[in-house]
Formats: structure tokens, C-alpha cells, sequence
């Protein structure tokens, strides 16, 4: 069993990658809802739609967010009448966000009504958010805090930033469907490159998942978001600069030492970083250089093959 934590564009592709490697009963996908916020009466899912999408076929390459062959009638009729049009929902996006809130209205949780639309979506993969229960991520800039959204979205990440805190993370609460996955046999854990400090950080902060972690008997490998000093979509490199780090891989790994109680074991770095693997080995980890860029499902399913086989290397040593 193979664990992979995801969130955003760079999980979503690596998670792609591990379902086209596994078989279903070998790979359980952990998303990120610390993105979740409540827009015109709707619950929305960024993080675990995307990997949705994806994991279906059918997300948005080009805007790396939303549904392929998506129609925006319903947003340019809000707009004519006024509505706030700043978070864009598409036609066909928003016929997901409606079977969504019905569900949760009617008291089903979280996790079954993502199980309940990946099986519509045809995705065979377990696919479960981090908790059933609401974490917000709050993100702290200069001008103060802002929920997530009206920061990456409404905002354009323009705001400087100073900080992060999740809340409702102390009472948040695993899925079923994940608790009994922690309790059984896990060969590996695949942090994948999602932002570290709205991505992952969330998921790994919830109690039970921390815990859980602190106490592994295997191994954890990480999946570097950055690629040559920059991020290669999103703002995990700009934040990095306004925390006063360099955006490196170096600095990531540190930042996973230091701050998410030393989780990683093993890196996967680019290639373009490789001058910087003897100093992450130097903090005591293993480190693999390859071609961690995917541009496409095929180079997805590619580097996750390389993972797994880092993995299992690992597990052998």
C-alpha cells in the first residue's frame, strides 16, 4: 500500500502518475482541504476536484484548474446581474458543487461524497480528504489575515506574506476509510510536489495524520515542488522569498525538518538541482535525482514509476 499526500496541479499530476503504476487496492490518494471555503451557497473542493479531474481525464491543462471543455454561461450571466464573479465556476463544474451540497445537506460525509463522485468520474482509486470536519487554511500577510481564497484567487497572491495557520485543525477528524488504512500495512508514504505550506502542511497537521506519522515504520519520500529555484505552477516560491528563504530544494527540505516535525526521509530532487543533493544527503536523507517535470500523463506515470522504485530500493536497503 502506497500512500500519497496531494494537493493542487503538481499533486494532481504525480497522483495520476502512482494510479496509472498501481493497482487500486495498492494506492490511496490523502488530499488537501484546507482550501475548502463556502461560495454562493456551495462547498467548494479545489484541491480534491482537481485530482478528480485529473485522475478522470478530465481536467483543464490549460488553466490547470476546473473541467475540460468547459462553458462559462452561468458566470457571465452572474456577472451581468451583479453577482460576485471573482472565483470562476464553470457549466459543467458546477453541476459537481450541486450534487455536493445536496449530499452534504443531507447530513452524507465528506468522504463518501468524494467517493461517491470519483466512482462517477469512473476513477477506481481511493481518493478521501484529509478530514471529515472543516480546516481552513488562513494565510498571514502585512495588511493581516485572509481565508485562502480571497487570497490566491480573489487576490492574485499579490498580499506579502508572513505566515500560515489552519483552523479547525485540533478537532479535525480522519476519515473511516483512512483510519483503517494507517492501521493496516503502508509501504510507503509519497508526499508529492504539492505547495509545502498550504498543500501539505495542512494534511500533515492534522492530528491523527501527524501521529500517525511520528510514529512510521516506513518510509516517507517527498517530491520536490521546486524545480530550479522556481515553483513550476503556484506561489510556493514567492511565499518562500517573503518567508526570507531562497526558493531551492535545499530550503524545502530543511523547511520539512524544521517545521513538519522532520517527515521526509528521502527527496526527489530535478536534475537541475542535482548540485544541491550532497547538501539534503547531509542533513540524512536519501536523495534521487531524475526528470521530475510532467508535462504529460506519460511522463506522470514515468516518474512514478521512479518513485516507486526509489521506494522499494529504500524498503530493501
Amino acid at each position: 500500500m502506497i500512500v500519497a499526500l496531494a494537493g493542487g496541479v503538481g499533486g494532481a499530476r504525480l497522483a495520476v502518475g502512482l494510479a496509472d503504476a498501481l493497482p487500486p487496492r495498492e494506492l490511496a490518494i490523502v488530499v488537501n482541504t484546507g482550501d475548502d471555503f463556502d461560495h454562493l451557497g456551495f462547498r467548494i473542493c479545489p484541491d480534491l476536484d482537481t485530482v478528480m479531474y485529473t485522475l478522470a481525464g478530465e481536467n483543464n491543462p490549460v488553466l490547470g484548474w476546473g473541467r475540460a471543455g468547459e462553458t462559462w454561461h452561468f458566470m457571465n450571466e452572474l456577472k451581468r446581474l451583479g453577482g460576485e464573479d471573482w472565483f470562476q465556476l464553470g457549466d459543467r463544474d458546477l453541476a459537481v458543487h450541486v450534487l455536493r451540497r445536496e449530499a452534504l445537506r443531507c447530513g452524507v460525509l465528506l468522504s463518501r461524497v468524494t467517493h461517491d463522485l470519483a466512482a462517477r468520474f469512473g476513477v477506481k482509486h481511493a481518493l478521501m480528504p484529509m478530514s471529515e470536519t472543516p480546516v481552513r487554511t488562513i494565510v498571514k500577510t502585512k495588511s493581516g489575515e485572509l481565508d485562502f481564497q480571497d487570497y490566491f484567487v480573489r487576490l492574485r497572491c499579490k498580499p506579502r506574506v508572513t505566515g500560515f495557520r489552519f483552523a479547525g485543525v485540533r478537532a479535525a477528524r480522519v476519515p473511516d476509510a483512512l483510519a483503517r488504512v494507517m492501521r493496516g500495512r503502508v509501504d510507503a508514504v509519497v508526499i508529492c510536489p504539492s505547495n509545502p505550506f498550504v498543500s501539505v502542511a495542512p494534511i500533515v497537521s492534522v492530528p491523527a495524520i501527524k501521529r500517525w506519522l511520528a510514529s512510521r515504520t516506513f518510509p516517507v519520500v517527498a517530491v520536490s515542488p521546486i524545480i530550479g529555484g522556481a515553483a513550476v505552477k503556484g506561489p510556493a516560491a514567492k511565499m518562500m522569498r517573503e518567508l526570507g528563504v531562497k526558493p531551492t530544494v535545499l530550503e524545502i527540505a530543511r523547511h520539512y525538518e524544521r517545521n513538519c516535525g522532520n517527515v521526509v526521509d528521502h527527496w526527489v530532487i530535478d536534475k537541475q538541482d542535482a548540485k544541491l543533493a550532497g547538501a539534503i544527503e547531509r542533513l540524512g536523507k536519501r536523495v534521487l535525482v531524475t526528470d521530475t517535470m510532467m508535462t504529460s500523463r506519460r511522463k506522470s506515470a514515468a516518474l512514478a514509476r521512479r518513485v516507486l522504485g526509489f521506494v522499494q530500493e529504500r524498503n530493501n536497503v
